[in-house]
C-alpha cells in the first residue's frame, strides 16, 4: 500500500511539472514574435537612414528582400542552435555523474536538449516560410515604416516643445501642433526629400535642372 502511494505521489508530481511546462508551439510562437520584432526594428532603422539621412524616398518594395534577408539570417541562428543541442544531447546521454556548471549537461538532461532542438528547428522553418511569403515580408515592411514615422514625430514633437512652444500667444496650440507635425511628416519631409534628389541628379548631370 506504502509503495503505491509513493508511486501515485511521483507520478502526481510528474503530472504538475508536465502541465506547468509550457507547450511547444507556444514557444515556438513566441520565438517567432521575438525574431519579428527584431525584424521590424532593423528595418526602421534602415527606412530612417534612408529616407531622412540620405534623402530617399519611402518604396516598401525596395525594403522588401532587407527583410527576407533579416528573416532568413535568424533562421539560420535557430539552426545553429539546433544542432548545438543536439551535439550537447549526444555527449549527455553518455553521462551520468553529477553536473559541474549550467551547461555541463549530463543524461538527466537529455529530454529537455531534444525539446530544445526541436524548438529551434520549428522556429527556423517558422521564420523560412515567412521569408518566402511576400504578404509577410510586406507586413514588416509596413510595420517598420509606421514605427519609423512615429520615432520622427516623436523627435519633431519633443524639438516643438523644446524650442517653439509658445502656448500663450496661441491659444489653440495643443489642439494645432498634431495637426502640424501630421502635416511636415506627410508632405514637408517627402518634399524635403524629392528636392534632395533632384539636386542630387542635378550635380550628377551638369544640364539637369533643380527647379
Amino acid at each position: 500500500m506504502a509503495a503505491k502511494k509513493d508511486r501515485d505521489a511521483r507520478e502526481s508530481d510528474a503530472d504538475v511539472r508536465r502541465a506547468k511546462r509550457p507547450k511547444l508551439d507556444d514557444i515556438v510562437a513566441e520565438g517567432v514574435y521575438i525574431a519579428a520584432a527584431a525584424t521590424r526594428l532593423a528595418l526602421k532603422n534602415r527606412i530612417l537612414v534612408d529616407i531622412l539621412a540620405q534623402g530617399e524616398g519611402f518604396d516598401a518594395d525596395r525594403f522588401l528582400p532587407d527583410a527576407k534577408e533579416t528573416l532568413l539570417s535568424l533562421a539560420a541562428e535557430a539552426e545553429q542552435d539546433a544542432a548545438r543541442a543536439e551535439r550537447e544531447r549526444k555527449l549527455a546521454r553518455r553521462r551520468f555523474s553529477d553536473s559541474g556548471g549550467t551547461h555541463d549537461y549530463r543524461s538527466r538532461d537529455v529530454r529537455n536538449l531534444r525539446r530544445r532542438r526541436k524548438q529551434s528547428e520549428r522556429t527556423a522553418a517558422a521564420l523560412r516560410h515567412r521569408a518566402e511569403d511576400p504578404e509577410e515580408l510586406r507586413a514588416l515592411v509596413e510595420a517598420a515604416r509606421e514605427a519609423a514615422w512615429a520615432e520622427v514625430a516623436r523627435n519633431i514633437d519633443s524639438s516643438l516643445r523644446i524650442e517653439a512652444a509658445r502656448p500663450d500667444l496661441e491659444p489653440d496650440y495643443a489642439k494645432m501642433r498634431s495637426a502640424r507635425i501630421q502635416s511636415l511628416v506627410l508632405v514637408d519631409l517627402p518634399r524635403l526629400a524629392a528636392h534632395r534628389r533632384r539636386v542630387a541628379e542635378a550635380h550628377a548631370d551638369p544640364s539637369g535642372d533643380t527647379r
